[in-house]
């Protein structure tokens, strides 16, 4: 199997040091690299193509949301998933809105970092548990679907918003429902056309809130 390649992107040199001994002790991952500004990730991303981008929020120069949506607007197969020590709500939903697909706290464990890469790696979204709640939140002012939302959404459409929301990928789906990977990529567009919604994160957060499955 393929390592997962990671870039480490904090202007702290000690957590930065830290983090790649962790990473570098599993088999299944190897890190391209270090930076330590928004503006330095963006080169080494450009160079180095990762997997995956580890980004720091507040640094120098560039701060990492505006280094996520230059990276997440060239290179959006890349992966990135924001780890810091704040909980700003502000900083949460800038930064998803910018391109992130994982949203960690710098005291979370080891386990929950690693579950992140793996599954930003793979095209799936992962935020921390604290993080999650806060998002959750950005949808209270949602009322329950209406019939004329969900009308919009043809059956189809809706078989493939539950698997979003279960975490599957696009090629799972279309295992799973016996279609090609074209016409799910295409089911997924319409979805977020319809629901006016950025990206497969908000489309699972809108399945959660809205009921259409349960956590």
């Amino acid at each position: 199997m393929d390592k997962i390649s990671v870039l480490i992107v904090d202007d702290h040199t000690l957590f930065r040091r830290g983090i790649r001994k962790m990473l570098e002790a599993e088999i299944d991952m190897q890190v391209l690299g270090e930076a330590s500004n928004g503006n330095e990730a963006i080169l080494l991303t450009r160079q180095l193509m990762p997997d995956v981008v580890l980004m720091d929020i507040q640094m120098p120069e560039k701060d990492g949301i505006e280094a996520t949506r230059v990276i997440h607007c060239e290179m959006p197969h890349i992966g990135i998933v924001f780890i810091t020590m704040y909980e700003n709500d502000e900083y949460v939903y800038r930064g998803l809105q910018a391109g992130g697909r994982g949203f960690i706290l710098k005291d979370a464990d080891p386990e929950t970092m690693l579950r992140a890469i793996c599954a930003v790696a793979k095209g799936e979204s992962l935020l921390g548990p604290t993080i999650a709640l806060k998002v959750m939140r950005q949808f209270d002012g949602l009322e329950k679907t209406s019939e004329g939302i969900m009308g919009n959404l043809t059956p189809r459409e809706i078989e493939v918003l539950k698997e979003i929301a279960d975490g599957l990928s696009n090629k799972e789906i279309a295992l799973r429902l016996s279609i090609s990977e074209k016409t799910v990529k295409n089911h997924i567009n319409n979805i977020l056309s319809k629901l006016h919604l950025y990206d497969r994160t908000q489309a699972t957060l809108y399945a959660i809130r809205t009921g259409i499955v349960k956590i």
